[in-house]
């Protein structure tokens, strides 16, 4: 029990299902259970905490805004008997024709007031303009003689609302977030908060959601900072987390700082997450993967396997008479240090009855890619079959640059439920790779054969084919693909950057006329700040160039 004099503050960093409502209040009373009964006064659970984040579309039906409320009054009864607790609940609220992205105090078995969100952000991911209506109005409260207020996530991008609370008495900052990842977000946090919220005297309780959902990746990554913006508390990144807090006035003590994590490895986990949770909370019995004997199929099973475990991932190698003995070799023997159900399929025969029927279709055509797609359409083929027999879901296995110049096959190595790396430029796939392999972070060490890491990358879908037989290097590719497409440089930009003219237009051209594909794309995890899909929304009918 708490015996100090000052208040204590605790986070609880949950992995939220979206709608959810009865799992997610049962997750944030198990956390308020925990609080008392280590002495908190406080609990503050991230944004949306009791129907998840983002609900997208489901806050335009009204239902959810009734469900919620009904919700949120039944957790403030089962809340009563810890009537010491402030506990704050993120949930959408409904007041006539308004709709806010809400915050509830509840203490005393009932909700004691509301925070509504000022900055509504409408960017990248973000669409909350589309569902919700800003409030300008602080909200604070006193606990132990320590004013406390709210804002929620974007609130404290700005100086608005942190300032806001200040003005009306407030001390600490505590903040609920639905704040997603992507690759070392959590310096910028730090960055941004310290900017705008302790260069005003506040102090900073940081709460933020943990878990996947859908390409998103909620890496927790919870903190506290001092009124001088000093770190005190670092949560855990990529699993759920509890801490407490106690303070001295406005003044919070030490506690667990929790060591950053290199790039490489932020990546991986953010992977293993995405995937189990895309798996778990829509209830796929497990994975199926074409394993190729290349690197991307082989980052793709581990993270798999370190997800879901060996038992629920079923490898699946496809040759055809252009695959290497060194391929089969190779995935043969990663299935074998994983320990996955591991089969070979062969194509041959399929590819042969494909062509034979075409043939006086292509009469007078010489063989180009088309050939070339149809051994990757078979593939794709078998490995849905397979799905959808064993109810497992096809993860796949291309990656960002391949997504980027569409070098893929639409139905073919393209066809699955979840694309796993489709966010990771190659260059990057073969640093994950190393680190997995380096680390001791998992049961099963070193899972990638070093050939796979060392050999020159292939589709292997004619002989002797390599993928800069069609693409410029990977180093030069990747640098393109960031600067044009993450960054929005402009061709002259990039060309001014050290690269051929020629070959930055190449890309962008490739980059341009791709989109149709990447539209049909399996749904996949997101670690940069600009993914294809939610964040790239690009026309596909477009006549325009620079």
């Amino acid at each position: 029990m708490n015996t100090r004099a000052g208040p204590v503050v605790a986070i609880a960093q949950i992995n939220c299902v979206v709608g959810d409502l009865k799992g997610n209040a049962q997750k944030i009373f198990d956390a308020a259970r925990r609080a008392g009964e280590e002495g908190a006064d406080i609990l503050v659970t991230p944004e949306l905490s009791l129907v998840g984040y983002p609900p997208e579309d489901l806050l335009l039906r009204p239902s959810l805004y009734v469900d919620a409320r009904r919700e949120l009054d039944a957790l403030a009864d089962r809340l009563s008997g810890l009537a010491a607790l402030h506990v704050l609940v993120g949930f959408p609220e409904a007041i006539g024709a308004l709709r806010y992205n809400a915050v509830a105090l509840i203490a005393n078995g009932a909700v004691a007031g509301t925070y509504h969100k000022h900055d509504l952000p409408n960017y990248d991911v973000f669409d909350e303009q589309r569902y919700f209506t800003l409030d300008n109005r602080p909200f604070t409260f006193t606990v132990k003689g320590v004013t406390f207020g709210i804002n929620i996530c974007e609130d404290t991008w700005f100086r608005y609302a942190p300032d806001a609370a200040k003005s009306a008495g407030a001390e600490v900052l505590l903040v609920p977030n639905g704040s997603p990842f992507h690759m070392d977000k959590v310096h910028q946090r730090h960055d941004v908060m310290r900017a705008n919220v302790t260069r005003a005297g506040l102090s900073l309780v940081y709460a933020n959601m943990v878990g996947g959902q859908d390409e998103l990746v909620f890496d927790g990554g919870s903190f506290v900072l001092d009124e001088a913006g000093k770190l005190v508390v670092q949560m855990e990144s990529f699993e759920e987390d509890f801490a407490c807090v106690s303070f001295d006035g406005r003044t919070p003590g030490p506690g667990r700082v929790v060591a950053p994590k290199p790039l490489e490895e932020q990546v991986y986990r953010a992977l293993v997450l995405g995937v189990r949770d895309y798996l778990a909370k829509n209830r796929f019995p497990g994975a199926i993967i074409g394993l190729s004997g290349g690197v991307d199929s082989a980052l793709t099973l581990a993270v798999a396997v370190d997800a879901l475990g060996a038992d629920k991932v079923r490898a699946v190698m496809m040759p055809s008479r252009y695959t290497a003995d060194i391929s089969l070799t190779d995935a043969a023997e990663m299935a074998r240090r994983l320990g996955v159900a591991y089969d070979e399929m062969a194509i041959g025969a399929m590819v042969d009855a494909f062509e034979a029927v075409l043939k006086p279709h292509f009469a007078g055509f010489p063989e180009d890619a088309t050939e070339e797609n149809i051994q990757a359409r078979v593939r794709g083929t078998l490995l849905m079959a397979l799905s959808n027999k064993s109810g497992r879901i096809v993860l796949t296995t291309g990656n960002k640059s391949e997504m980027a110049t569409g070098y893929c096959t639409l139905y073919g190595d393209m066809a699955g439920g979840f694309a796993v790396i489709k966010d990771i430029l190659k260059t990057l796939v073969y640093r994950v790779c190393a680190w997995r392999n380096g680390t001791d972070a998992y049961a099963i060490g070193d899972p990638i054969p070093s050939r796979i890491l060392t050999r020159a990358p292939s589709a292997e879908l004619r002989f002797e084919q390599t993928d800069q037989d069609s693409l410029p290097p990977y180093e030069t590719l990747d640098a393109i693909i960031r600067q044009y497409m993450e960054e929005d440089l402009s061709i002259e930009e990039v060309v001014a950057e050290g690269f051929e003219r020629a070959t930055v237009e190449r890309v962008v051209q490739l980059l341009r006329v791709n989109e149709y594909k990447r539209r049909q794309a399996p749904v996949g995890i997101r670690v940069t700040h600009r993914a294809f899909g939610r964040d790239w929304r690009y026309p596909i009918t477009n006549r325009y160039k620079e």
